[in-house]
């Protein structure tokens, strides 16, 4: 109980025009909407597409998994194939990039608060994915690759945690090891809770892959054009955000 009314005034205290009623409303309002596992999902979904989408029609590219294209240019540079090599650098460096970026946003933008971040990043990525559907396969792959991994980088950046877990939405090799961890708790330990964290971390897997899929059939399907199915799925977190 003195646990539940500490957290209570630390609400009113951060949010001091919102009215608390019960346990429920409480809960709620202690987890920002961009940490809740609907807006994981989702996320997770995109990038599981995205991962696929450059992978199968810009160039056998990762998007987001940048440890694949650094052993990818490990081995160009091995074979003494710069140029190919250079291929392979592009994303990561797209992607440290977009890292920067918003922590440059972070730092200096006028939109401190997390949720309005969270929310303009999401905006972000839409323009770019929607410019991204419209750029034939003769356009050379990597400016499309640029684009992705940047916005990739961008999304990985600014959710980071899921009901206060820290969790990725474009990588799965940290939330296999943090759903793992967690499922060993449960089972051996015996804690409660941490069946039900395993069960997120799991479920995010879960979702990457059922994006990957669904990735690889719409590509089969309607090619480049597939991608805007991600800003679909942005919209609604953007939406789910604003409402917030």
């Amino acid at each position: 109980m003195k646990e539940e009314k500490k957290e209570e005034q630390q609400i009113r205290k951060e949010q001091p025009g919102r009215r608390i009623k019960g346990q429920r409303i409480r809960d709620r309002l202690a987890i920002p909407v961009h940490e809740t596992f609907r807006v994981a999902a989702l996320l997770a979904l995109v990038g599981g597409f995205l991962d696929a989408y450059t992978y199968l029609m810009r160039g056998g590219v990762f998007a987001n998994a940048q440890t694949g294209n650094m052993v990818l240019l490990g081995l160009k540079i091995a074979e003494g194939n710069i140029e190919k090599a250079v291929y392979y650098l592009i994303p990561i460096a797209a992607f440290a990039l977009g890292v920067f970026v918003t922590e440059v946003i972070k730092k200096y933008g006028a939109m401190r608060e997390m949720g309005r971040l969270e929310h303009w990043i999401i905006a972000i990525e839409m323009i770019l994915i929607l410019i991204v559907g419209f750029v034939p396969q003769s356009v050379p792959d990597a400016a499309v690759n640029i684009t992705i991994s940047f916005v990739c980088s961008l999304q990985v950046n600014s959710f980071r945690t899921m009901k206060s877990l820290p969790y990725a939405t474009t990588m799965c090799t940290g939330n296999l090891r943090s759903g793992t961890e967690k499922l060993f708790r449960f089972l051996i330990n015996k804690e409660d809770k941490a069946g039900i964290q395993a069960a997120h971390y799991f479920g995010i897997i879960g979702i990457f892959i059922v994006g990957a899929i669904l990735g690889a059939l719409l590509c089969g399907i309607f090619g480049v054009y597939s991608v805007w199915i991600c800003c679909l799925l942005l919209l609604i977190v953007f939406l789910t955000i604003r409402k917030a």
